[in-house]
């Protein structure tokens, strides 16, 4: 969250190149924070398509620990770019509420980031995969955060009811992962050694979900 510094930032080796290529835009979930480059979901599921034979690139990562919309649309013009990608995954919003930002501020710079999605999969909406945002309120770090989970629940419920419409009244996939994100409160497995984050089983669990819609599309 906001209050962790932004570290593991993704870099993409120069091996892994591949037919199709693929964008990954968000925060600490994206990069997978607390667990190796090859746990976080983006990777999972580049492994997962080569084994269906879909040789996708090693993903380009634009996120960071701690970013709110709009630091992501802000790097997102600073990377500067150019040229399109076979298929894009976007996950934001778990710290415009951990902030406390206003709701409406966060559906207009969604809004504006899912365009942006869209045009970095060449205005191709069956390429952009959004992802709804796991409820953090049931790790121990949020348990012990001074905030009620049933309180933490709620607001991740509203920002996750924004994009979601959002998404589906511009033609765009939705994936809920949240209600599976409520299994750590009885599974730890579920939650790295941070505390806080996805381990690389949940993150599992994400690039299952997005695998087959993924590759309808890239078949």
């Amino acid at each position: 969250m906001i209050n962790e510094p932004a570290i593991n930032q993704a870099t993409n080796p120069s091996n892994g190149t591949g037919n199709f290529t693929y964008l990954a835009l968000g925060d600490s979930y994206t990069i997978g924070e607390a667990v190796k480059q090859t746990e976080s979901f983006p990777y999972q599921l580049q492994s997962l398509l080569k084994n269906q034979n879909i040789n996708v690139a090693n993903p380009k990562i634009i996120a960071t620990t701690g970013w709110t919309t709009d630091e992501l649309q802000a790097a997102i013009k600073k990377e500067n770019l150019t040229g399109t990608y076979s298929f894009v995954t976007l996950l934001i919003g778990v710290n415009n509420q951990y902030r406390g930002y206003p709701i409406s501020t966060y559906k207009k710079e969604f809004a504006e980031l899912l365009q942006t999605a869209i045009a970095f999969a060449g205005g191709n909406k069956s390429k952009v995969f959004v992802v709804s945002i796991p409820d953090w309120g049931v790790t121990p770090f949020g348990k012990n955060s001074g905030k009620s989970p049933q309180t933490i629940a709620s607001e991740i419920d509203s920002f996750n009811g924004a994009n979601q419409e959002i998404t589906l009244a511009a033609g765009v996939t939705y994936t809920n992962i949240t209600p599976a994100s409520r299994n750590a409160a009885t599974d730890s497995s579920l939650v790295a050694s941070d505390g806080l984050h996805p381990s690389g089983k949940m993150y599992t669990e994400w690039a299952t979900a997005l695998l087959t819609k993924v590759t309808t599309v890239l078949k």
